[in-house]
């Protein structure tokens, strides 16, 4: 072993000494998704996780993936701020893409990893109920605000997180795909983001991690900005510091601090071993959101 690893080892160990025992929730998107390299790195790292004592819980997206599956077959989609209006026909293709091959896929690469991964989605163990999203838009302020149905796009009303429980318990990896189901057995399709953020909250998860296709909230000049409080929050996004797609990622980091999850961490997920050198080195790669 050089010099160089075993400092490397050092400097993580009172972090996995730390993280022992605790949950930690992964959004998983991006690029991070489809180069096959970064997927081996991803299963291998959560594998890690799980043998060295943590529990960690997977919430996918897969835009691309259902994109593709669209096309293919001459559906187009339409997007509202950033949601995906979502009828009946797409919402099967959703659900084909997402709780099928996508879920899937995951769950045999960390079995190929050595470790033990078992696919679920919001309809598991009644696990996310859901509502249909409402969506206002106003172009400008002497306009009425003017409300869009999105289709079958859900916004998570709770979360029933036994099923979760269970299977951490006995070893396994949950990893979860973002349909949620209504009260008169309507399937939804819901952001990623927000369902990752319900679940660290419903679990009081101690870390919930964003994997993106950024390094994570830059200031003016291009800088990474390392560290955010809560309280500086409005203030970052009045004067575009966190601006565009940042912004809601943003919104659901503090929803999760105040509920009780302790540190929320954005993080280029197009860095090999991101989760590793985010968790266990000093410095850390990517921007942390703290009370």
């Amino acid at each position: 072993m050089t010099p160089n690893v075993a400092n490397i080892l050092i400097e993580a160990l009172p972090y996995i000494r730390r993280f022992y025992g605790m949950t930690i929730v992964i959004k998983y998107g991006g690029h991070a998704m489809v180069d096959e390299q970064l997927k081996e790195d991803f299963a291998r790292d959560i594998t890690l996780l799980k043998f060295i004592g943590l529990n960690p819980v997977v919430v996918h997206g897969g835009g691309p993936q259902i994109n593709k599956v669209l096309e293919r077959m001459g559906i187009r989609s339409t997007f509202v701020r950033g949601m995906r209006l979502t009828d009946e026909e797409t919402m099967d293709v959703v659900e084909m893409v997402l709780g099928g091959k996508i879920n899937k896929a995951i769950v045999a690469q960390i079995h190929r990893s050595g470790g033990k991964a078992v696919g679920l989605s919001g309809k598991d163990g009644g696990l996310i109920p859901a509502k249909k999203l409402k969506i206002i838009h106003q172009q400008n302020e002497d306009e009425p605000p003017e409300i869009i149905d999105p289709g079958l796009v859900g916004e998570v009303t709770s979360i029933e997180p036994e099923i979760i429980e269970t299977l951490a318990r006995k070893g396994f990896i949950p990893v979860i795909a973002p349909i949620g189901f209504g009260k008169c057995g309507e399937t939804y399709n819901i952001n990623a983001d927000l369902v990752a953020s319900n679940i660290a909250m419903a679990l009081s998860a101690g870390r919930l991690i964003f994997l993106t296709d950024v390094d994570g909230v830059m200031d003016g000049s291009g800088m990474l900005v390392s560290t955010i409080n809560d309280r500086d929050i409005p203030r970052l996004i009045e004067d575009k510091t966190i601006s565009g797609g940042m912004i809601p990622k943003i919104e659901w980091a503090s929803m999760a601090l105040k509920a009780g999850v302790e540190k929320v961490h954005i993080i280029n997920g197009k860095k090999r071993h991101a989760l590793l050198l985010e968790l266990f080195t000093d410095k850390g790669i990517g921007t942390e959101v703290i009370p």
